[in-house]
């Protein structure tokens, strides 16, 4: 695992305790693309179910961990890309 993938897994477990948390680095998916870096830790994808989205609204539910995460946004990573659940909601699935 990397740094910031680290730092992301850590903030959101912490803040949310989540039934199910899946972090995943794309950054290799988007080399030479604007926000790309050698090395990449840039480009996120989130998967994640939580007590605290229900009745959340998606949009609301992206402003909290966008928020939870500003440190993050506005350092390395230049792409995070969500999927938010509430465990109702992840059940249906």
């Amino acid at each position: 695992m990397t740094q910031v993938y680290t730092i992301i897994e850590q903030k959101l477990s912490e803040t949310y305790t989540p039934q199910h948390l899946q972090v995943i680095d794309e950054s290799h998916l988007h080399e030479g693309h604007a926000g790309a870096q050698p090395g990449g830790e840039t480009h996120f994808r989130v998967h994640m179910v939580a007590n605290m989205f229900d009745g959340m609204s998606r949009i609301d539910r992206q402003r909290h961990v966008l928020a939870c995460l500003a440190d993050e946004l506005k350092g390395p990573v230049h792409a995070l890309a969500l999927k938010l659940k509430s465990p109702q909601e992840a059940a249906k699935d």
